[in-house]
């Protein structure tokens, strides 16, 4: 009886403890699944965590940008301040020569007026004083022409030509720093050329890896911009080199044709001095003339 009791009491058992046995399988497996669970639901989370990753990662800083002078005073370097140099000279030299190079200047027309009363009233010794004195071309053409008008007329103009050529030679040298600038910028510039493009092929045939375009197109940005400061220099100078001597030219001629007739009018008018102060021609003689001597019969 106890036995069979025992056997029953088994048999009610053993599925129970295998209902448990299962459960207990059922719940392992089922927590393993929800320990697994979180990673597979948090893998959208997870995927977009890299998209956007980029967005939170710190942006390199840009380098900064040089302004264009201060790009433009580097490129151009010790040949482009040599340029500048050149160019305060020529824009100094032309000033001085619209100043200098002027009608009024080489033919005064106070002095012309001074002249031509003193020539009515026949003062001839206060005209050669005041020409004598006077530093303008007029001046210098008059003074040399009655110096040796008693020589003869012909001889006073043949001196008055030749001091006006020395002292047209003389404005001309003057004029001739800007030719020398107009053909002295291109030079420079084709030496800034160089330069450049040496720099840029020297980067070229030195770079045996990666080749830095920024330094390539310096020295050829080098070479254009020394190229360009060059040409606006001779160009320049040459237009007003031309301006110049055609001025020079021009103001040569008048000057010595003006200073021609006068001593035309300069010499008439001594001739009638004299004349008038001969014995005999009705008129008194003239202070400071020299008596005519009397001749034999």
């Amino acid at each position: 009886m106890r036995l069979r009791r025992a056997l029953t009491r088994y048999q009610i058992s053993w599925p129970f403890a295998l209902g448990l046995v299962l459960w207990a399988a059922l719940g392992v497996n089922d927590s393993s699944l929800r320990a697994q669970d979180p990673p597979a639901a948090d893998a959208p989370a997870a995927a977009a965590a890299p998209a956007a990753a980029p967005q939170s990662a710190p942006v390199e800083a840009k380098p900064v940008e040089k302004s264009r002078l201060w790009w433009f005073i580097e490129s151009s370097g010790l040949i482009g301040a040599g340029i500048l140099l050149l160019s305060i000279y020529f824009v100094s030299t032309v000033s001085r020569l619209f100043l200098e190079m002027r009608q009024p200047v080489a033919t005064p027309p106070e002095l012309m007026l001074d002249l031509t009363e003193l020539l009515q009233r026949r003062e001839f010794k206060e005209i050669y004083t005041v020409v004598k004195e006077d530093q303008s071309f007029f001046s210098r053409l008059l003074a040399t022409g009655i110096a040796e008008l008693p020589n003869g007329l012909a001889e006073a103009r043949d001196a008055m030509e030749r001091v006006g050529d020395a002292v047209t030679v003389e404005m001309e040298r003057k004029i001739s720093m800007l030719a020398v600038l107009g053909t002295l910028g291109p030079m420079i510039g084709l030496l800034g050329t160089l330069k450049g493009m040496i720099a840029s092929f020297s980067v070229i045939a030195l770079s045996d890896v990666q080749l830095k375009a920024s330094q390539v197109a310096g020295g050829i940005s080098e070479a254009l911009l020394l190229t360009f400061e060059g040409v606006a220099l001779s160009v320049p100078a040459i237009y007003f080199y031309a301006v110049f001597r055609n001025r020079v030219s021009s103001i040569s001629m008048t000057t010595v044709l003006k200073a021609d007739e006068f001593l035309r009018h300069f010499a008439h008018a001594a001739r009638g001095k004299t004349a008038a102060a001969v014995p005999g021609g009705g008129q008194t003689p003239a202070a400071g003339a020299t008596p005519a001597k009397p001749t034999k019969s």
